[in-house]
């Protein structure tokens, strides 16, 4: 990118955001219900919020309401598709966004999804942006799959009623994105993608209906940028990763089409109510999330101090039994010397 392009993006930035806390405030005040939103928000993102509208910071765009907004394919068609097939390493073709919730009989729900696409093919595609990863473990990632497949059945057999064949369904990918990844991830120095799919050991081929797609997107920031080789899924990665408008002019310089999506950043500034509202939305899922993992925290940790006490009531009847057996060993010692003794003294 020239000079003078870099320049322009920087003054739409200043042109639509107010250049102090101070100005953002006031601007803040003129409207109390937005003004209450804004002191709803706790410290730390009252603070961003305030980067964001002076224009200091771009959006944090692995928080869900801003991710889905990055990616909405009514608002920005063909985007969500480059992403995906950047990741996968083929061409995917996304048609429609599919409601994350749906039935599968009556009166009980699939799983709620992030963002759930269907491509051209009838494949589909679930986007999960998950903030830690023990929120977000193997198990809970092969229900996701399932569930997928699942809805794939059922809809072909609804679709093709009595002309039904299992060839009718179609493939799942569950892609996790994970912005601080567990230790399992660390034992694998310097990847920061993982693909995965159900292969035997014998070499027999059959391809199977579910893959995976897990990004640690904390192992990709440490990979300085000047290191990154150029190419559309590291310029996917580093837009993830990059709240800084100075590091954004950097990306933009190698990969110019970014730019349209930073203006479009920069133009919400227009917009604090709807940015606020999508800050207030992350805020409440980043809580209820947070209330889920520590009421499953609490759980794990009462289910473990329920077996340690069973292993210590087992313990103690093992000890007991132990006991038992020993008193009985010495009693029939004691009775086999009493009896030893009344025949040598005759008795």
């Amino acid at each position: 990118m020239e000079q003078g392009q870099v320049g322009s993006l920087q003054a739409v930035t200043w042109e639509t955001a107010p250049q102090t806390k101070e100005e953002t405030l006031e601007l803040l005040k003129r409207s109390p219900g937005l003004y209450r939103s804004y002191w709803a928000l706790n410290d730390s993102w009252k603070e961003q919020f305030l980067d964001f509208c002076q224009g200091k910071k771009s959006l944090p765009l692995t928080y869900d309401p801003f991710f889905k907004y990055l990616f909405d394919p009514e608002l920005h068609r063909g985007r969500l598709s480059r992403f995906i097939s950047s990741l996968l390493g083929f061409q995917v073709r996304i048609l429609r966004v599919l409601p994350g919730e749906d039935r599968l009989i009556e009166g009980e729900s699939y799983l709620i999804m992030d963002l759930l696409a269907e491509a051209e093919d009838g494949s589909l595609y679930n986007v999960e942006v998950q903030k830690q990863a023990y929120a977000f473990p193997a198990e809970r990632i092969s229900c996701y799959s399932a569930d997928l497949v699942m809805r794939q059945y059922m809809r072909a057999k609804r679709e093709k009623e009595g002309r039904f064949s299992y060839r009718d369904i179609k493939k799942v990918y569950v892609i996790v994105l994970y912005e601080n990844s567990s230790a399992a991830f660390r034992r694998c120095p310097g990847a920061y993608l993982h693909y995965g799919k159900t292969v035997f050991d014998t070499g027999l081929e059959l391809e199977l209906l579910q893959e995976f797609c897990l990004a640690a997107l904390d192992v990709y920031r440490k990979i300085p940028y000047a290191e990154r080789e150029k190419s559309e899924q590291n310029a996917w990665l580093s837009l993830l990763t990059t709240e800084s408008l100075s590091d954004a002019e950097e990306l933009i310089r190698d990969y110019p089409w970014l730019e349209e999506i930073y203006r479009e950043i920069a133009m919400l500034r227009r917009k604090p109510e709807e940015v606020l509202g999508m800050w207030s939305d992350a805020l409440r899922i980043l809580d209820e999330n947070t209330m889920k993992l520590y009421v499953e925290e609490l759980e794990e940790k009462l289910q473990k101090a329920q077996k340690a006490l069973e292993e210590k009531e087992l313990e103690r009847t093992k000890s007991q039994e132990q006991f038992r057996q020993m008193a009985e060993e010495k009693d029939a010692q004691i009775a086999a010397l009493e009896k030893k003794l009344r025949e040598l003294s005759g008795e």
